[in-house]
């Protein structure tokens, strides 16, 4: 049987001395979630001056936060030509313009902050199966380099092992933007930073009911009762119909599932995924891999959509689809099965917004570990006024009839994307 605890977190668990807090009575600004989002909010907040409580559920990133795939990639979960067409040029590049300072803020973070979490910048690539893939890489290259001056390479099939070590691709596009890092890492030493300025935060603390009150709110938590004159929602996939149900009308969780190979040679991870890039497939049911500090193979992708498949059956799966791209590795031990959720919204946008006053920041569809950190950035400078706009706080955010908690329309959406990825469309 693999261990079904993240491999991120069993490679460096939670830290015995995080500096976490009791319960405080009354704060100026009350974060539920203590993932990326909320302790970068946090972080923008506590620096401003302003007191601050993060509370979680269970544990400092007990969410996806540190479970994910640890890559952050340019662009959001909207095509960006479609992001442009709908919110216009000038909106439309402030997001990609977001999307891609998102990275830089994430590295100029960790070097700040001094957050030991092997943050790699060695670029990314997207990888195609078909013939037809060559010409689409080629077209959106084109667009990319004329409408935002944004440089990519397409790399054709006789080249492809210069991307990825694999007969199952036929040609890639290559961006020097991406990066990788260790996110169990990254958000351990994020809170620790957090803490240390100043913010309380508060493990196993769920906020189970939240009440306005004339001088801002009142949150119940197992812990006790608190009061905070504002209050930043930061739940993402994790986003239950408590204490704000029609947050949870706004957002869809999502089942990502990841498996990781025992630490294999220097030069069999080098041949397999040549300069360390993050990789992933171009398909609705896309797949990502990447090499992991010590050397071993990580994959994932979603089976399909649902967030409580068995996690031994899933291992499964995307071990037969990782010796379907490395074919050497059939005889490789995989050592972990796990997975987490991420936040979908109708239009694949993220979205900064306000619910009965209270602020919120979600919907980052698989791209959370970047665009989660640079948008709590983003929603803590505006509670704490350090900035008086976002352009995530500036759309619509939809939501779909007769959705409530269950997402009765994912069983239909998943065959008929599988259907598309196997008509190639």
């Amino acid at each position: 049987m693999l261990s079904t605890t993240p491999f991120w977190r069993d490679d460096f668990p939670r830290p015995d001395d995080l500096p976490v807090s009791d319960l405080p009575a009354e704060v100026d600004v009350a974060v539920i979630g203590a993932g990326v989002t909320g302790l970068n909010a946090a972080r923008e907040m506590v620096r401003s001056g302003l007191s601050v409580a993060v509370l979680d559920s269970g544990e400092v990133g007990a969410g996806a936060s540190t479970v994910n795939g640890g890559m952050l990639n340019y662009g959001l979960k909207a095509s960006t030509a479609k992001v442009l067409e709908r919110h216009g040029p000038t909106l439309g590049r402030e997001f990609w313009d977001a999307a891609l300072a998102s990275i830089d803020y994430v590295e100029e973070l960790v070097a700040t902050e001094d957050i030991e979490c092997f943050f790699d910048r060695s670029g990314a690539a997207e990888l195609g199966y078909q013939t037809q893939n060559l010409e689409q890489f080629r077209e959106e290259a084109e667009w990319m380099r004329t409408n935002l001056g944004f440089d990519t390479e397409v790399v054709p099939n006789e080249d492809i092992t210069s991307v990825v070590g694999s007969d199952e691709f036929h040609c890639a596009l290559v961006d020097s933007a991406g990066a990788g890092l260790h996110p169990a890492r990254y958000v351990y030493g994020l809170a620790r930073r957090v803490g240390d300025a100043g913010a309380s935060i508060v493990e196993h603390a769920e906020a189970l009911n939240i009440a306005k009150h004339t001088s801002g709110y009142q949150i119940l938590t197992p812990k006790g009762k608190m009061t905070a004159g504002k209050v930043l929602l930061a739940t993402n996939g994790y986003t239950e119909a408590r204490p704000v149900p029609e947050l949870r009308r706004r957002v869809v969780p999502i089942g990502s599932y990841i498996v990781v190979t025992e630490p294999l040679p220097a030069e069999t991870v080098e041949r397999l995924i040549p300069r360390n890039r993050m990789l992933w497939t171009s398909r609705r049911f896309l797949n990502y891999f990447r090499r992991t500090p010590d050397n071993r193979i990580l994959l994932g992708g979603r089976n399909n959509l649902s967030t409580d498949l068995d996690l031994q059956e899933s291992a499964n799966i995307l071990r037969a689809t990782t010796v379907g791209v490395f074919p050497e590795l059939r005889d490789v031990e995989f050592t972990h099965t796990w997975s987490g959720k991420l936040g979908i919204t109708f239009d694949l946008m993220p979205h900064i917004g306000q619910i009965e006053g209270m602020w919120y920041a979600l919907g980052y569809g698989g791209h959370g570990l970047g665009i989660g950190s640079y948008v709590g950035a983003e929603v803590g400078r505006l509670i704490s006024d350090q900035i008086d706009r976002s352009p995530f706080a500036e759309i619509s955010h939809p939501t779909r009839p007769y959705y409530r908690q269950k997402a009765w329309f994912l069983p239909a959406a998943a065959p008929w994307y599988r259907f598309l990825d196997r008509l190639g469309k």
